[in-house]
């Protein structure tokens, strides 16, 4: 299918690895000129060469926690007209809320509802302005089935999805729509645990670590950064223009609810 958005160009935010990653390369392979982000400037640029390499397009490295305000400046500076931002960072770390103080209650809010917010803010009125906006959130399965341990990270996105609940019908009128991408247990570093970065993992131990993981999962398996990106593409694409608001499980059926 072709998603029509060839030219078009976008933000994808937290985009060196694992679900940014792979929403990168779908919108790259649609033919999106991309800003790429990442906190490790070799990744990143490993990340960036694929991209050029692959798809043929434009890609500008913007290395940087993005919850920074000097690196939101940075990548609108690379990219000041985006017709497609995809906001995504990394969660607070696994922790009993007890072990919570007010700085890590307030760095988890920034990181993963302020920091979206923001970058929305700067880029909407100009999608409106010109007509086309596609805005992704990646957020997580935990707005819907709350996980202890990362009650920070669920209570932090939960607020950015009824925060832009609203805004969402404000500018479907101009072309301009805002959803929310929930993952559940699909195979990245995050689901991996903690590791030494680019460790090796044993094949016959990934493959147990991986079906103890999707045991649970009707479609018993790991889902992919590839199919997740895929399905952020066809979100950004003309063909996804009536659909906004929307919170969108990618889990492989764990969410298990009828409406």
């Amino acid at each position: 299918m072709d998603l029509g958005i060839r030219g078009k160009k976008a933000i994808v935010c937290a985009s060196s690895k694992g679900l940014g990653r792979g929403c990168a390369m779908a919108l790259a392979e649609a033919g999106c000129d991309l800003v790429v982000n990442g906190r490790n400037a070799e990744l990143l640029a490993k990340t960036a060469a694929e991209l050029r390499e692959r798809f043929g397009v434009k890609v500008t490295e913007i290395v940087g926690d993005v919850s920074k305000p000097e690196v939101q400046k940075a990548l609108l500076a690379a990219c000041p007209d985006p017709d497609i931002l995809v906001n995504n960072n990394g969660g607070p770390p696994f922790r009993d809320f007890r072990e919570l103080d007010r700085e890590k209650i307030l760095e988890g809010v920034t990181q993963n509802m302020v920091t979206p917010i923001e970058l929305i803010k700067a880029v909407i009125d100009g999608m409106a302005s010109r007509g086309f906006g596609r805005i992704v959130n990646i957020t997580s399965l935990s707005v819907y089935v709350p996980i202890p341990g990362l009650d920070l990270s669920s209570g932090a996105r939960a607020g950015l999805t009824s925060f832009l609940a609203g805004v969402a019908r404000t500018v479907m009128d101009r072309n301009v729509t805002i959803n929310n991408m929930l993952p559940g247990k699909l195979d990245t570093d995050r689901l991996r645990g903690p590791h030494e970065p680019g460790s090796v993992e044993d094949p016959t131990a990934a493959a147990k670590r991986k079906a103890q993981a999707a045991a649970n999962v009707p479609a018993k398996r790991l889902g992919t950064p590839e199919e997740f990106g895929q399905i952020c593409a066809f979100l950004c694409s003309v063909h996804a223009g009536y659909l906004t608001g929307q919170n969108i499980p990618v889990d492989g059926g764990l969410y298990v609810s009828a409406f």
